[in-house]
C-alpha cells in the first residue's frame, strides 16, 4: 500500500533549528568539529588525529561526516600528494565562526551532565 507523501510548510523550511538539525544534527558532526578546533585551532589537523579522538566512530562514519562538513562549508580538506597519502583538515572562516556556541554548548552539558544523568535513573 502506497502512503501519501506530506508536504512540507515553507516555514519549516526556514525555521532555524531545522536548518541547524538538517546539516549537522547527526550523532558525529559537533564532535568531529570541536574535536579539529580543540586539536588546532585555526591550524591543520590529520585525519589520524581526529580518529585517535573518536575512537568510537568507525572509519567510514568519520569519512561521511569529514564529507559532509566539507559541503556546507563548516571545514577544509587538503590532500598532500604523498606515498602513503596524507589529508589534513581545518575549519574554515563560517566554521570558526560557529565554535563560541558549540564551546557554550559544551560548557552547559557538563556543568549539567550530573543533574540530567540523575533524573534518568
Amino acid at each position: 500500500r502506497l502512503m501519501a507523501k506530506k508536504e512540507i510548510r515553507p516555514e519549516y523550511l526556514a525555521c532555524p533549528i531545522r536548518q541547524v538539525i538538517s546539516r549537522f544534527g547527526d550523532k558525529w558532526s559537533l564532535l568531529v568539529l570541536y574535536t579539529i578546533y580543540n586539536k588546532g585551532g585555526d591550524k591543520a589537523v590529520r585525519y589520524s588525529d581526529i580518529k585517535h579522538e573518536m575512537l568510537d566512530c568507525s572509519p567510514k562514519m568519520l569519512s561521511a561526516t569529514l564529507k559532509s562538513l566539507e559541503k556546507i562549508d563548516l571545514i577544509n580538506r587538503t590532500l598532500y600528494p604523498e606515498v602513503p597519502p596524507r589529508v589534513k583538515y581545518n575549519l574554515t572562516s563560517r566554521g570558526l565562526s560557529l565554535m563560541p556556541y558549540i564551546t557554550s554548548l559544551m560548557g552547559w552539558a557538563k556543568e549539567n551532565f550530573d543533574i540530567a544523568a540523575s533524573k534518568l535513573k
